[in-house]
């Protein structure tokens, strides 16, 4: 086939040479040849120039490009002039409102939260309470036991005056749930526990304690070999949760013992839910500890999501002693103001729309402020907290924070991260004498010093109450 291609190219067979071969032919090649070799040159030249454009386009635009997986930044990244005259597409977006960028299905990119270093006592044997630590602001607290009303609710049925009156650090009797009613006799509201589970939780000087309602989580275990000897006999692990979630965690093979015990956890029935919102059943325990446990000094809450991987004591010791604080709280690993907490509740459905706006309205025309971060004397490092770690010594003011902080998950939604910065701050406002001691520490200090898992099932979000 080769030769008959070639004679396309010669015109006639008396242009052979007595060698056999063509001249005009031979000419023809070499100048193909050459050709070739400038149309190649040429192209390489092409090639190598839009490539440099592109790289040094990507390098002035802020693009970085990546490699087999790697990221690779321009070498003179390294100068510190250069490097501060450029600007990377993270550092574009410094100073918007991140909560307003919508992002495409699929391309979300979290940040990976990782925990950092909490220098804690080595042994609970090195640890002492200090003599004076517990000389807080002394004044009598008293909680409304019985109502008069046809639809007793547990929360009781507190008027805004009353609300108000309830902010002040004095000797006063306030709604802290546990509310019951009095048609000719009591009636229950919710929340009902056994008197052998009652008796137990009355002798409790420290505690930690969680819950799972409607099958929504998994048990997961104190990690046992972190645990001392000391706290094991001293400290109570309680573990609220609901029938239907005891018969759940029993086919999954944690079956209590005769007193109740899954390794750690003393497991405590309740009965006659008050609320619908499992999330909202979940606030008694979580807030209301120094009226479950009425003897106890000291209380820690983990949410069901988390393992305790810390000695309580050694716990206790860090967040209040150390700091002479009476309540210890994580600030939000993400956000910092209410305003962007009240979009992400919306954007992920996490409560009816109409009922976050009402309670944000009410926060706003009662003087709750955006947070400013470039304040130096903002009364907190975050407005927004990560309410699944809370560690607190159980003193007046403590209780009261934690009865009104419960009072405004009661009224309004149980998203008590909306409600946690307006708490304190109106609290500290009436009373600028008598402030509540509080440590707000880093989320990463969290992360140390328990486990994360996500929560088994993510329950739809609930009506507002009616």
């Amino acid at each position: 086939m080769l030769p008959e291609r070639r004679s396309t190219v010669v015109s006639s067979s008396s242009y052979l040479n007595p060698a056999g071969h063509n001249d005009n032919s031979f000419l023809l090649l070499r100048r193909g040849k050459k050709f070739g070799r400038i149309v190649k040159l040429k192209l390489s030249h092409f090639f190598l120039f839009f490539v440099s454009l592109f790289f040094f386009s990507c390098m002035f635009s802020g693009h970085k490009l990546l490699f087999h997986g790697s990221e690779f930044l321009p070498h003179f990244e390294q100068n510190p002039y250069m490097k501060s005259h450029m600007l990377v597409s993270s550092e574009i977006d410094i100073g918007s409102n991140k909560s307003n960028i919508e992002r495409p299905p699929g391309s979300k990119k979290r940040t990976k939260h990782l925990p950092c270093e909490v220098p804690i006592a080595e042994s609970v044997d090195r640890v002492l309470e200090p003599h004076d630590y517990l000389n807080f602001t002394p004044f009598s607290l008293g909680f409304v036991e019985t109502e008069k009303y046809d639809k007793p609710r547990f929360g009781g049925h507190q008027t805004l005056k009353e609300r108000e009156r309830s902010y002040s650090a004095i000797n006063q009797t306030i709604h802290c749930g546990f509310v019951k009613g009095t048609n000719g006799f009591h009636q229950g509201t919710g929340f009902d526990l056994s008197e052998m589970d009652r008796a137990y939780m009355k002798n409790c000087v420290v505690s930690v304690s969680s819950c799972i309602f409607g099958s929504s989580d998994f048990l997961r275990r104190p990690a046992t070999k972190k645990i001392s000897e000391f706290s094991k006999r001293n400290v109570c692990f309680v573990m609220f949760v609901d029938e239907q979630t005891l018969s759940k965690l029993a086919s999954e093979g944690h079956v209590p013992d005769k007193q109740g015990f899954v390794g750690l956890w003393k497991t405590v029935v309740v009965s006659n839910l008050p609320y619908t919102d499992m999330r909202k059943t979940g606030k008694v325990p979580k807030f209301l500890s120094h009226r479950l446990f009425p003897s106890s000094r000291y209380s820690i809450w983990i949410d069901s999501k988390m393992r305790l991987t810390t000695d309580p004591m050694l716990i206790i010791d860090f967040f209040l002693w150390r700091t002479k604080s009476e309540f210890a709280i994580s600030n939000h690993y993400d956000r910092h103001c209410v305003w962007d907490e009240v979009l992400q509740n919306k954007r992920l459905n996490k409560y009816n729309h109409s009922a976050i706006d009402e309670q944000f309205m009410f926060y706003r025309s009662d003087g709750l402020k955006k947070f400013d971060p470039s304040d130096p004397n903002s009364p907190l490092p975050s407005y927004v907290p990560e309410g699944s770690f809370i560690v607190r010594a159980h003193t007046p003011m403590s209780n009261l924070f934690t009865c009104l902080w419960f009072n405004e998950v009661d009224r309004f939604t149980s998203r008590d991260q909306l409600s946690f910065a307006y708490t304190y701050l109106k609290l500290q406002r009436l009373n600028p004498d008598r402030p509540l001691l509080l440590n707000m520490f880093k989320d990463c200090e969290r992360r140390a010093l328990t486990k994360l898992f996500h929560h088994r099932v993510d329950s739809s979000p609930p009506s507002p109450p009616a």
